[in-house]
């Protein structure tokens, strides 16, 4: 695989919020030869994940949006999950794209986690809060994820603001966004790795 191809997975429920426009400001940054998929979880909801590991098989999505976020996952070398911070983790929207990783593990002919193995996660968020250590759940579940599936963590870029658009006067962040996607992302561990 020797363009990337990067996934923004947008998990707002708020159109350009402050996480999306975060992350819009690190996409520009990036080489013009590399590819930019933008998905909306809702304009593109995913019904809530089934748990069937114990009791059928699993088939692969072939239509709706399931079809279209398992696709757009597979093909990316770069998953960027772009999600406020709702109660100190991921929104809801994001959480059962996460959830439905489970039943794409175990559908047949996909491969996920092999496919997935090696690629690089990334986290884009925007918090009403000035110290980020509180949206540690959200960075431990993209940390921990990636760590499972074994592929690299490039961390996560954090704005701060609430009111839309306040995140644009966060100088601080706009200025990490410049460089965020240009750093070496090392292979995820979990925590007790470390």
């Amino acid at each position: 695989m020797s363009t990337r191809r990067f996934l923004f997975v947008l998990g707002s429920a708020r159109d350009e919020g402050n996480t999306e426009l975060l992350a819009r400001r690190a996409a520009e940054q990036l080489p013009a030869d590399v590819e930019q998929t933008w998905i909306s979880l809702v304009e593109h909801p995913l019904p809530d994940f089934e748990d069937l590991r114990h009791d059928s098989d699993h088939v692969r999505p072939t239509e709706g949006s399931a079809a279209l976020l398992l696709d757009a996952t597979l093909a990316a070398t770069d998953l960027v999950i772009a999600s406020p911070l709702y109660w100190y983790t991921l929104s809801a929207q994001t959480k059962r794209y996460l959830d439905h990783w489970s039943g794409w593990l175990r559908t047949p002919g996909v491969d996920f986690k092999a496919t997935l193995a090696g690629r690089t996660l990334w986290g884009v968020s925007a918090l009403a809060h000035e110290e980020t250590v509180v949206a540690d759940p959200l960075v431990g579940a993209l940390q921990n994820s990636a760590a499972y599936l074994g592929m690299r963590f490039g961390g996560v870029l954090f704005g701060n603001g609430s009111k839309p658009g306040d995140v644009l006067g966060d100088t601080e962040a706009l200025a990490r966004a410049k460089t965020f996607f240009a750093r070496e992302a090392p292979l995820a561990r979990f925590p007790y790795e470390n």
